[in-house]
């Protein structure tokens, strides 16, 4: 089986996964790149989001060429979905990288990350719920009886501070705004996925992306990245609401003063947190798994045939 590469074009970040035929990780990167910035209030993707995502995808490409890597697959997910001119995008992406470009519907986002998060668990006596807290979407997926049941949220750390927060800290009735966003999202998943309603009190969380990769890390209190230290870290409801009433009250600048946070998160890393919340709070949940296995590594898994 040949190595592959996977990247993920994502609403806050651009991520590359490059794995040999039997699925070991060669290498894997992530650059925050914000291609959603603004997609919500102008319906397409801006030019200096699109310039900074195609020069990471220059160097990423010159990365498979270091490892001799020219198969693989682009996923791009909620900005590009938003956008009127993602198609283009798409067709811009697959000339810098030579790869094939996908368009991820939200089920099909939820599905890659659900496998990939799920590859190196524990068996559990509880099924097993992914929460993916992207940039411009919020995916949740679980299998239960063999059937997969999923729903993507157009909830993301990004789009809820955009449309939230627009002070230096965030006011109560900012919290109050995002707060209101959030829940009627979730009412909308309950409403069109009846089945979670029977998860409630009843699953075990695996979270993963951005949001909960950093709060795993500012919670075991480590500067530089330490895979060993966030990968399958369990986090309380009560750290998530700890941090979030430390980072809401403090500007962008205080926030990048905590170990582990990951400079392009200090204004969005709120939003995800509350979304955290109100999820783990709508499942009765009292803690999650952090997962640093995620839609990447499933991908990569569905394209060598591991899924």
């Amino acid at each position: 089986m040949k190595s592959v590469a996977v990247i993920d074009c994502g609403t806050n970040s651009t991520r590359i996964l490059i794995v040999d035929g039997d699925g070991r990780t060669l290498a894997r990167e992530m650059t925050i790149t914000r291609l959603g910035e603004g997609v919500a209030q102008t319906g397409i993707l801006g030019d200096a989001a699109l310039d900074r995502v195609f020069t990471c995808l220059t160097r990423y490409r010159t990365i498979m060429d270091t490892f001799g890597v020219s198969e693989g697959k682009l996923v791009a997910t909620s900005a590009a979905r938003d956008a009127a001119n993602g198609p283009e995008f798409l067709v811009r992406c697959e000339a810098i990288t030579g790869i094939t470009p996908v368009l991820l519907s939200g089920a099909e986002e939820a599905t890659a990350s659900y496998i990939g998060a799920t590859a190196d668990l524990e068996p559990s006596t509880l099924p097993v719920m992914i929460i993916d807290i992207g940039g411009g979407s919020t995916e949740l997926a679980c299998r239960v009886n063999g059937a997969m049941v999923a729903f993507s949220m157009q909830l993301g750390c990004v789009r809820v501070s955009e449309a939230a927060f627009h002070q230096p800290t965030v006011t109560s009735d900012e919290a109050d705004e995002a707060r209101v966003m959030i829940v009627r999202e979730i009412d909308r998943m309950f409403a069109a996925v009846p089945a979670f309603s029977d998860l409630v009190g009843a699953v075990r969380l695996v979270g993963l992306a951005g949001t909960v990769a950093t709060i795993a890390q500012m919670d075991a209190g480590i500067s530089e990245y330490d895979r060993n230290a966030v990968h399958h870290r369990i986090l309380r409801r009560s750290d998530v609401q700890r941090w979030y009433e430390t980072l809401a009250a403090e500007t962008a600048s205080e926030r990048l003063l905590h170990a582990g946070m990951v400079p392009g998160r200090e204004d969005v890393l709120v939003g995800g947190l509350l979304v955290l919340d109100a999820v783990m709070a709508r499942f009765g949940i009292s803690e999650l798994l952090s997962s640093e296995c995620d839609i990447l590594d499933g991908v990569a898994a569905q394209l060598q045939g591991r899924a």
